[in-house]
């Protein structure tokens, strides 16, 4: 499961590399509008004298200005009254974090009441627990330094550098980068911690390189795909941490097997001709939501074996390396995280 697993974070990005040369195109191509001059237009004109007005058509016209006046101004006041009536006033910020808590409270405990109706007994044990904190803050820090060096690779113009590539190089990069610095973080021993931990920043800046070109969407999107990320996780995190020992860890077969057929579909547009329009929009839906399900399922599967791991590295039978753990969390928060940016832009393009 291993082996396929990870091709698919390094080429995520692969499939939308289109999608982001559009959006940049729409941001930064500006018109640019020439004014009008106007003064040929008035050496042009020619001067002609006004007829003189009487006082019998002033009155007419004053008179007939008050009749379509009167009416003018009562219908302004009734559209300004129908619009003030009308116009709901703007959610406060207090009913948001209500309406977001709301949300994120019932998701949770539906998630606890189908998946987590029976748990452990008893709480966690002590290197247990320590043993999964450890690999959250790696886990967290990993993602965070991934968001600060997409930002620093973008402000420096790499987006455009890694649009311009071909779609076949792009996605060979991207996996040799991607695939050879986790490989190597892997097979480095915990006791190495230096270079341990060179290696596992390197694998964090592969893969900010990699996703840099999501920052051409808004920001406003790329903040609730944040949040509803860390939602999601935290929320299946609780299930896989507080469930019985070992329940989900069966998952891996049918996950590795769903697994398999997103990768497929995430390469489609690159085999498709342009023309199968209706194979090209299953594909899409496939990937966007069939991945969401899959990458939960297995950050389902990812907290239980870090228990597992845990248990194992307590006996003295595998060495203690959460740096590696989290690796494994990271890469399902970055395609998790790709696939509601995707689904945040699609429902913004429908509106």
């Amino acid at each position: 499961m291993m082996s396929l697993r990870r091709p698919l974070a390094s080429c995520a990005a692969a499939r939308p590399a289109s999608t982001f040369a559009s959006i940049a195109k729409q941001r930064y191509t500006a018109t640019i509008l020439k004014p009008r001059t106007f003064t040929a237009a008035f050496s042009s004109t020619r001067t002609i004298a006004a007829p003189r007005p009487s006082i019998t058509n002033i009155s007419k016209s004053f008179q007939s200005a008050l009749q379509f006046a009167k009416p003018q101004a009562r219908n302004a006041s009734f559209s300004a009254a129908d619009a003030a009536v009308s116009r709901p006033a703007p959610p406060t910020v207090l009913s948001k974090l209500l309406y977001t808590a709301a949300v994120f409270g019932s998701t949770a405990f539906a998630i606890h009441f189908i998946f987590n109706r029976e748990t452990r007994d008893g709480p966690i044990p002590a290197y247990q627990r320590e043993y999964l904190h450890e690999t959250f803050m790696y886990t967290g820090l990993g993602v965070g330094m991934i968001g600060v060096a997409a930002k620093a690779l973008h402000g420096a113009g790499w987006s455009y550098r890694l649009m311009a590539m071909n779609p076949w190089v792009f996605m060979g990069v991207s996996l040799v980068g991607g695939i050879g610095t986790m490989m190597a973080t892997y097979a480095c021993p915990p006791e190495n911690y230096v270079a341990k931990h060179a290696l596992w920043s390197t694998f964090n800046l592969s893969q900010a390189a990699i996703l840099s070109p999501m920052l051409f969407f808004n920001p406003a999107i790329l903040a609730r795909a944040g949040l509803y990320t860390v939602g999601m996780m935290g929320a299946i995190s609780y299930v896989g941490a507080t469930a019985k020992t070992d329940q989900y860890l069966y998952l891996g077969g049918p996950l590795l097997a769903g697994l398999t057929v997103v990768a497929l579909s995430g390469l489609a547009p690159l085999v498709l001709p342009a023309t199968a329009a209706r194979t090209l929009a299953f594909t899409e839906n496939l990937w966007l939501y069939g991945g969401l399900a899959v990458f939960g399922g297995i950050t389902l599967y990812d907290v239980q074996k870090v228990l597992y791991h845990s248990r194992m590295s307590e006996a003295g039978l595998k060495p203690r390396d959460t740096v590696n753990e989290a690796i494994s969390l990271e890469l399902d928060f970055i395609n998790i995280f790709i696939r509601m940016v995707y689904i945040l832009q699609g429902g913004n393009r429908k509106r």
